[in-house]
C-alpha cells in the first residue's frame, strides 16, 4: 500500500470495517470519514453484484469525498467481500430489508449527523424503495442511471440497436425475448449488443474514469482478499436468477413521483439502459418539487470522469441545500 493511501487513512477519525446483521445475515462494511461529525453518505453500487468503484477494500482511496462525507462502502450479500451463494427466494425486497437494517445501525453510530444515500443503477431502486422503511432516517438521495421501467426491453433500445445495423436474426431474437423468461443466453446478447453497438453503456466520446488505480488499490488493500476482488465480477449473485426477472419488470413510477425529501438524479445523456429519456420526462412533467434531474453530456449508463465528478458536487449540493438541525 502508498504511504499517501496510509497517511490518508491515518489521518481519517473513523476508518473501521464493521460488521452488521444485515437481513440477518453478517455482512462487512467499510465507515470512513476525516470527521465524525461530517454528514455520512450511504453508497449503493450497482449489478446486482457490482460493488465499484466504491467497496469495502476501498479504504484511503477517496479523499475527495471522505474529507467531506463519512462515506458508507456496503458489497451488498452476494458479491465482493461478502461473497454469498444467492437462493433462487432472494427477492428485490431481501435487499430493501438488509438496506433498511444498514440504515438502522449507521444511525446507531452516529444519530445526529445528516444521512445521504447513493444509488447507482440497481442501487438507485434500494435508494427508493428503502425510503418507507427508512423513513425519517434519510435527509436526502442522489442516484446515478435511476432505474424506473422497462429495463432493456422496449422501444428505445430496440431502435438504438436496429440504427447501429444489427443484425436482423439477433434482432428478431431480441424482440421476442420477455423478461419472465429470459435466460443467460439471451441476457449475454441483449447486453452484449447494447455494450458493442450502441453508447447505451458507455460513451465513447466521453473522458472515462482510469480504472487502473481503482483495481491496483483494491489488489493492495489491506481489507481484500484475492477472492474478494474475484468476487467483484464473479459471484453469489448468478444463482439469483428471480431478482434480474423481477428487476426487468419493474416499474418504479409512482414511488419516485411521491417522494417527500429531495432527490436528485444524475443521468448520462446516452444512457438507454436506464433511460434518460424516460426518466427526465417523467420528473419534468411531475409537480413534486423534490425531484430534480441533471443530464451529464458524453456519457453513458457508467459514469465516466465527469459523471463522478457530478456526483460529488450533487451530494455537496443536496447536504448545503438542507435546512439547518
Amino acid at each position: 500500500m502508498d504511504i499517501a493511501r496510509k497517511q490518508i487513512m491515518e489521518q481519517n477519525e473513523i476508518s473501521q470495517i464493521y460488521t452488521f446483521a444485515l437481513g440477518k445475515i453478517p455482512q462487512k462494511v467499510l465507515v470512513e470519514g476525516k470527521s465524525r461529525h461530517l454528514p455520512v453518505a450511504i453508497t449503493l453500487h450497482g449489478g446486482p453484484g457490482s460493488p465499484i468503484p466504491f467497496s469495502v477494500g476501498c479504504r484511503g482511496m477517496f479523499p475527495e469525498f471522505t474529507d467531506r462525507f463519512i462515506m458508507v462502502y456496503w458489497d451488498q450479500l452476494g458479491c465482493g467481500i461478502n461473497d454469498y451463494k444467492l437462493k433462487e427466494e432472494f427477492t428485490i425486497e431481501s435487499f430493501v430489508e438488509m438496506t433498511a437494517d444498514l440504515i438502522a445501525e449507521v444511525k446507531k453510530l452516529f444519530p445526529d449527523n445528516k444521512l445521504l444515500l447513493f444509488g447507482m443503477s440497481w442501487g438507485s431502486v434500494l435508494a427508493l424503495k428503502v425510503l418507507k422503511k427508512a423513513e425519517g432516517r434519510v435527509a436526502a438521495v442522489i442516484t446515478w442511471g435511476q432505474a424506473l421501467r422497462k429495463l432493456f426491453l422496449n422501444e428505445e433500445v430496440y431502435a438504438a440497436l436496429e440504427q447501429a445495423g444489427l443484425a436482423e436474426k439477433k434482432m428478431q431474437r431480441i424482440r421476442a425475448m420477455r423478461a419472465e423468461n429470459l435466460d443467460d443466453k439471451d441476457l449475454k446478447l441483449l447486453t452484449g449488443s447494447v455494450r458493442k453497438y450502441t453508447d447505451g453503456y458507455t460513451n465513447k466520446k466521453g473522458e472515462q474514469v482510469p480504472m487502473l488505480p481503482v483495481v491496483r488499490g483494491l489488489l493492495a488493500s489491506e481489507d481484500y482478499t484475492i477472492k474478494d476482488f474475484k468476487a467483484i465480477m464473479v459471484n453469489g449473485t448468478a444463482t439469483a436468477k428471480g431478482l434480474l426477472r423481477e428487476l426487468l419488470q419493474l416499474d418504479l413510477t409512482e414511488e419516485l413521483l411521491a417522494v417527500n425529501i429531495p432527490y436528485y438524479i444524475l443521468q448520462g445523456d446516452t444512457d438507454i439502459v436506464t433511460s434518460t429519456k424516460v426518466v427526465q420526462r417523467e420528473v419534468e412533467a411531475s409537480d413534486n418539487p423534490n425531484l430534480h434531474v441533471k443530464v451529464i453530456e458524453n456519457t453513458g449508463h457508467m459514469p465516466g470522469k465527469a459523471g463522478i465528478e457530478a456526483v460529488l458536487e450533487t451530494l455537496i449540493k443536496a447536504i448545503t441545500s438542507l435546512p439547518a438541525q
